[in-house]
């Protein structure tokens, strides 16, 4: 790749080691090659036709490693937009992992035991929509704290919290975060001053308790009328 010609640059987002937002600046370089089998199995396998997507950082930043991505892909890559675009998806790799250990670890989609094909596509659809709202809160929460609680939970959740989980002292706007510490409380977060943000980990522990009194209050709700 240090044969390739500087194909643009690409400047992203990212975070030092003390969770301060910084900004880099990527070199794009970018080639095709071809991959041949390994030898004596040529006649069962195809020569492969792949990218190589290489981004470099420029300069040595201060309080992290330097950005260094090395790809390959069998994707088209024909201009720096194309580059860009595979880069992009690679940077959303952290979070999509995190996404499918909520889905299996949180909605433990691998323990169910139902006996048919349609009825665990039907419940994963169902844990899928489920582990998406867990990732979704955590990660609205942390880019937007001051937002009103009702961008993302219902008049009903903000009143159930409000009974379930009550306020350690008078905050003068119920925003977004306070709501989602509380979800986090339910789950066994201990909301000191100086921890972090709540986790996925919590957050799913509230959100099923909440999801679970929320089924209850509905059952009861029925049963009486």
């Amino acid at each position: 790749m240090e044969e390739v010609a500087l194909k643009g640059v690409h400047r992203i987002e990212v975070r030092d080691d003390r969770g301060d937002p910084d900004e880099a600046v990527l070199e794009i370089r970018y080639r095709k090659i071809r991959v041949l089998p390994p030898i004596g199995k040529q006649k069962q396998y195809p020569p492969l036709n792949l990218t190589v997507i290489h981004a470099e950082e420029r300069g040595t930043p201060n309080r992290r490693k330097k950005i260094q991505w090395k790809l390959i892909t069998d994707l088209s890559v024909q201009s720096r937009a194309e580059a860009i675009e595979k880069l992009q998806w690679y940077a959303m790799r952290w979070k999509i992992e995190v996404y499918h250990k909520i889905l299996k670890s949180g909605c433990r989609a691998e323990e169910s035991k139902l006996t048919t094909a349609q009825r665990l596509t039907n419940l994963i659809a169902v844990f899928c929509i489920l582990s998406w709202r867990v990732f979704w809160l955590t990660m609205l929460n942390r880019s937007a704290p001051d937002a009103p609680a009702t961008i993302a939970l219902t008049e009903d959740e903000i009143a159930i919290l409000d009974q379930l989980v009550k306020d350690r002292h008078s905050p003068r706007r119920k925003t977004l975060a306070h709501y989602v510490i509380k979800i986090a409380r339910l789950g066994g977060y201990l909301a000191r001053a100086h921890d972090p943000p709540p986790g996925n980990t919590v957050m799913w522990r509230g959100v099923s308790r909440l999801a679970d009194i929320m089924l209850g209050a509905a059952v009861a709700r029925e049963n009486c009328g």
